[in-house]
């Protein structure tokens, strides 16, 4: 009799875990989507740690069926406010069905919250109240969340913990250990700071000296020099603003053809950069709309003392076609330069298994590229090495680090080439600047930002906007940017191994703690 009342307890406590559940999902929820704001107004970074602190605090008394639920809200609320603008996408320029693009949005939240959900539940399980132990636990556990989600199934790293902490002190670990180790940080020192109600009286002075200690040394110290100057040079950006159902009009396309070739030919001496798909159509196609387009660009850029990048599909419908970027100088005349974007963006620019369905119901010109590979030559301009990437490429900086493994031909100068137009007036273009000022702070290498409406800017190796154009106008910027030679920690492990080292420390904690968990009474 004995054992059978067992199971009816266990259920019973089941329940009553799940109790009164409502209310903390939809405050996790908010404080998800409250702290996306740290994403584009960088200087609100404490407002990130704070909820994370909050889930945390709120997690501690949780079983792990209820752990998964609230961490489930928190990561839906987080990813639904940090990539709504994917809606716009859908339904303004794919022509998709207000309905199912919201519902899209919400799927992918939903499914990429599954992680952390599992996540949760696993440290409602194996955390054994003691704070520093329960705190390294959570970060280990987070950081397997993040790489998971920017990893698995192509990835997706939108939104990013470490993204917040852009102009936070703890940024000065990006050269060291990345955004996704700043991410795990901030975790660390956010789980202390929302097990302090656990902690005896007595010894909450010293977790809050801990944790201010962690949040502020990094900055105290900088991040160190870990590059050298390599000379300066003159980049011209050029900045359409070409509305996205437009950017393919018949009536709208040969005047946009006509500016990009005035801005790239009126460009001084140096560098000049068009923006992804500045020139939309492909060769074929762009012959019969303007005759002789390439060879006159080819000639005037032949010209020593002149190069230029433009963002161009390359290729044709039946052998296949890339997202590409072309390269134009004296030295390419005979051999052209071209690098073609590797990392693909699922929906808009391949077609997953079983989405054909999905994908035919937008209207998306051109979305099913092949594929560049990850270790293309950089594009020689004077003493600079000039290494591009194209819009979504630079949310990978493991993958740009590839291009360092071999110093002799690292990339100096690096140049982003994007069409934000895709999202419209919103978040995602503070964000997407945000992302490659992390790219430059991990790499300490200049970022050029090219883009169709906005941000185009200069980005010192530092992360510093040294200059910019006011989004969504029409304009060029004329600037001087300073390359930069040697290799950071970060370029130099994540080059050769990945994410691999991350994830396995990841691995080592959290392998750790589920050993003391089972050797503890009653574990």
């Amino acid at each position: 009799m004995e054992r059978g009342d067992a199971p009816a307890a266990s259920k019973a406590d089941g329940v009553a875990s799940l109790g009164g559940i409502a209310f903390p999902a939809l405050l996790l929820a908010a404080a998800g989507a409250l702290h996306t704001l740290a994403y584009v107004h960088t200087a609100a970074w404490p407002l990130a740690l704070a909820a994370l602190a909050l889930l945390v605090f709120i997690l501690q008394a949780s079983a792990p069926l209820r752990a998964a639920i609230l961490a489930f809200a928190f990561g839906v609320g987080w990813l639904v406010a940090g990539t709504w603008w994917l809606y716009i996408s859908m339904h303004r320029y794919g022509g998709l069905p207000a309905p199912l693009a919201a519902l899209a949005v919400v799927a992918l939240a939903a499914a990429l919250s599954l992680y952390l959900a599992l996540a949760a539940a696993l440290w409602a399980r194996l955390r054994r109240g003691r704070a520093v132990a329960d705190a390294a636990l959570f970060a280990a556990l987070w950081l397997l969340v993040e790489l998971a989600r920017g990893v698995l199934f192509t990835g997706f790293p939108w939104v990013a913990f470490g993204y917040a902490f852009v102009d936070a002190p703890l940024a000065g670990l990006a050269p060291w250990v990345g955004v996704y180790g700043i991410g795990a940080v901030a975790a660390f020192a956010a789980a202390l700071l929302g097990g302090l109600m656990q902690v005896v009286a007595g010894r909450r002075a010293t977790v809050v000296a801990a944790v201010v200690a962690l949040l502020t040394l990094p900055g105290v110290f900088g991040p160190g020099s870990h590059t050298t100057a390599a000379g300066s040079l003159q980049v011209t950006l050029l900045q359409p603003n070409v509305a996205q159902d437009e950017k393919f009009a018949a009536d709208r396309l040969p005047g946009t053809l006509r500016w990009v070739t005035q801005q790239l030919t009126g460009a001084r001496d140096g560098l000049v950069i068009a923006p992804e798909t500045a020139v939309p159509l492909l060769p074929a196609q762009l012959e019969e709309v303007a005759p002789g387009y390439w060879a006159a660009l080819q000639e005037h850029f032949g010209r020593a003392g002149r190069a230029a990048l433009v963002g161009v599909p390359l290729g044709d419908f039946e052998r296949g076609y890339t997202n590409s970027v072309a390269g134009l100088s004296a030295a390419t005349a005979q051999q052209p330069y071209r690098y073609d974007k590797a990392h693909l963006v699922p929906f808009g620019e391949f077609i997953p298994t079983g989405f054909r369905w999905f994908v035919d119901m937008m209207q998306i010109p051109l979305g099913d590229f092949a594929r560049g590979g990850f270790e293309q030559p950089s594009f020689a301009v004077g003493a600079q090495r000039v290494a591009p990437n194209i819009c979504y490429e630079d949310l990978f900086g493991e993958e740009l680090a590839r291009r360092f493994v071999v110093p002799a031909s690292a990339p100096t100068v690096l140049a982003n080439v994007s069409n934000i137009g895709w999202f419209g007036n919103t978040v995602a273009i503070p964000q997407h600047l945000n992302i490659s000022r992390f790219r430059s702070l991990e790499l300490q290498r200049p970022m050029l930002r090219a883009t169709n409406t906005g941000a185009t800017v200069v980005i010192d190796y530092q992360g510093v906007v040294r200059a910019a154009l006011p989004p969504l106008t029409q304009g060029v910027l004329v600037s001087v940017v300073e390359g930069r030679q040697g290799t950071t920690p970060f370029a130099a492990w994540a080059g050769r191994y990945g994410l691999w080292p991350l994830g396995l420390l990841a691995a080592v904690v959290i392998g750790v703690s589920a050993g003391w968990s089972r050797r503890a009474p009653g574990g």
